[in-house]
């Protein structure tokens, strides 16, 4: 038997599962804010150049008694399409015989210079940005998309410091921290058939802060509020965060066996099995674990990541896949003024998009597999990105439609690589593995807003890229083994020898305490099942 079974034991996926994955799941509502907020905070409204100082622009259309649109063409000339006025550069001179009816000028000879007063935002989608204040526009624009990459590269920090710190809650207060820290903690106690469904279920916390975020942004309209309403409630899930219990597995592990029967002890009290703390002892608990615990006298690092040939693969695979899903994911939704539609509407689809996606992934994860599921959902979102290519910029419906289906299946895909990472990965380097592949993450996330940069080179040049980085992340994820409905490693031996250690082969003799005899309960092992018992109520724990 191995610790999977002492969770059944212990009541399983009951009360205590419930409360620890839905409060470990809470601070999700606001990672998506969290991740997802330049949009908001350095949105672009509409702008111009300022008048010249010696011009009132209140004053002269009242001389002229024209409107503002009109009278902004005397200074602001159009842009290349000849239909909206150009943002960056303004007349040297006024041009008033522009104002003169039907008039049909030349305009494009006419000496034009930048935007040496600034510019004039309008404050009808938002009230202020760091945009607007800092004037981060025309030659400045690349600094508007280096604040997402500042930000992400933070996030990058938090994924290397705090990866191998799942026993240190105070790192819960970072990104990184709660995210890693949070999926660990949510797999290791939970049992293998509810694993599915949890994870799924639980990224939905996400998918509902995307939508808050639209509420937020449209309510505030400013970005220092939406800044502290953003990041003042997790003061609130820093208090809680101390009544999480520790892996059970990573402190039998780490030597600290007595603390995890205390919390093998209140989980079974909290799931309505108090009788367990009679049954389950220091003794009962090391002889489940005792493969585990020989292979743990070892101190693991990093490199242990690339030493053996099947983890090696694993990270390798992982690096890949978690470096792409999140190149595109955020290649997709970190642009959302581009469709012609209101930002605040374009955050609540992309959110909403989400739902039905993770059923999608729901069911394939189940159905399919977890290898299947990747590389369908890498794959299909490269399709749609390079099909978007060749829709023209006109229509905006069929632009939008395609973006919100490439962003569902790249929601999907992160879906499944958390969930998946965590099975793939041993106990013993679980927390690290994390850590590791999800810096590959923060890297793609980082790089993806500076590729928006690269449509003043050639429109379709970013589209290019995250479109080729899914599909070459597709073809890695083929080479990952499958997890479905399979128990959690816990040694780097079992996943270099592919063992199935909740099954036990023929032959083998029973766990020292378990009582042996038709009237006692007795255990059955066949060679490929499971454990089993033929009478009363005796497997296990309770057969003691």
């Amino acid at each position: 038997m191995g610790f999977t079974d002492l969770l059944d034991e212990v009541g399983g996926f009951g009360r205590y599962q419930w409360l620890h994955v839905t409060l470990i799941s809470l601070p999700g509502l606001l990672m998506a804010s969290q991740n997802l907020l330049n949009n908001f905070v350095s949105g672009v409204p509409s702008h111009h150049c300022s008048l010249p100082a010696n011009q009132n622009f209140y004053n002269l259309s009242l001389t002229y008694q024209v409107d503002k649109q009109l009278l902004l063409k005397v200074f602001i000339p159009p842009d290349s399409s000849g239909n909206k006025l150009d943002r960056c550069r303004r007349y040297v001179q006024p041009q008033w015989h522009l104002l003169a009816p039907n008039s049909s000028a030349n305009t494009s000879n006419l000496q034009t210079e930048g935007c040496v007063d600034g510019w004039t935002f309008d404050q009808s989608e938002f009230s202020a940005t760091t945009v607007s204040e800092w004037g981060l526009v025309c030659s400045q624009r690349p600094l508007k998309q280096m604040i997402q990459t500042i930000y992400m590269g933070g996030v990058l920090t938090g994924a290397i410091i705090y990866g191998g710190l799942s026993d240190r809650f105070l790192s819960g207060m970072a990104v990184s921290g709660i995210i890693l820290n949070g999926v660990s903690l949510k797999v290791e106690w939970i049992p293998t058939k509810s694993r599915t469904l949890v994870g799924t279920l639980t990224s939905f916390f996400f998918t509902f802060g995307q939508m808050i975020l639209a509420g937020l942004a449209y309510w505030l309209r400013d970005w220092r509020k939406l800044q502290v309403f953003v990041c003042a409630p997790h003061f609130l899930f820093f208090t809680y965060s101390w009544w999480y219990a520790e892996s059970a597995r990573w402190l039998v592990l780490n030597r600290r066996s007595e603390e995890a029967l205390r919390s093998l002890h209140r989980v079974a009290r909290i799931n309505g099995k108090p009788e367990i703390k009679d049954k389950l002892t220091i003794e009962i608990l090391h002889s489940h674990m005792s493969k585990e615990i020989q292979s743990s006298r070892s101190t693991f690092t990093a490199f242990d990541l690339l030493k053996t040939r099947r983890i090696r693969q694993i990270s390798t695979c992982l690096v890949a896949v978690w470096f792409a899903t999140s190149f595109a994911y955020y290649g997709l939704a970190m642009d959302l003024q581009k469709f012609g539609v209101s930002i605040y509407l374009m955050q609540i689809i992309f959110g909403a998009v989400d739902v039905p996606a993770k059923f999608f992934a729901l069911g394939m994860l189940s159905y399919l597999g977890r290898r299947v599921s990747q590389v369908s959902c890498l794959f299909l979102s490269a399709v749609i990105i390079f099909a978007n290519i060749f829709v023209p910029t006109d229509m905006h419906t069929l632009r939008t439609t395609l973006a919100c289906l490439g962003k569902a299946f790249t929601s999907a895909s992160f879906t499944t690589v958390y969930l998946y990472t965590g099975e793939l990965y041993p106990t013993v380097i679980r927390q690290t593995g994390m850590g590791f592949v999800s810096t590959m993450a923060r890297v793609g996330s980082m790089a993806a807003p500076a590729v928006l940069i690269l449509d003043e080179v050639l429109p379709v040049l970013p589209s290019i890229v995250y479109g080729g980085a899914a599909v070459l992340a597709s073809g890695f994820a083929c080479f990952l083994p499958e997890t479905l409905n399979k128990p959690l490693p816990d040694t780097i031996e079992d996943v270099e020898e592919k063992r199935n250690f909740s099954q036990m082969k023929e032959g083998v003799s029973l766990k020292e305490g378990v009582v042996s005899g038709d009237d006692a309960g007795r255990v059955v092992m066949t060679k490929g099942s499971t454990l089993k018992e033929t009478k009363d109520e005796g497997c296990g724990l309770n057969a003691l």
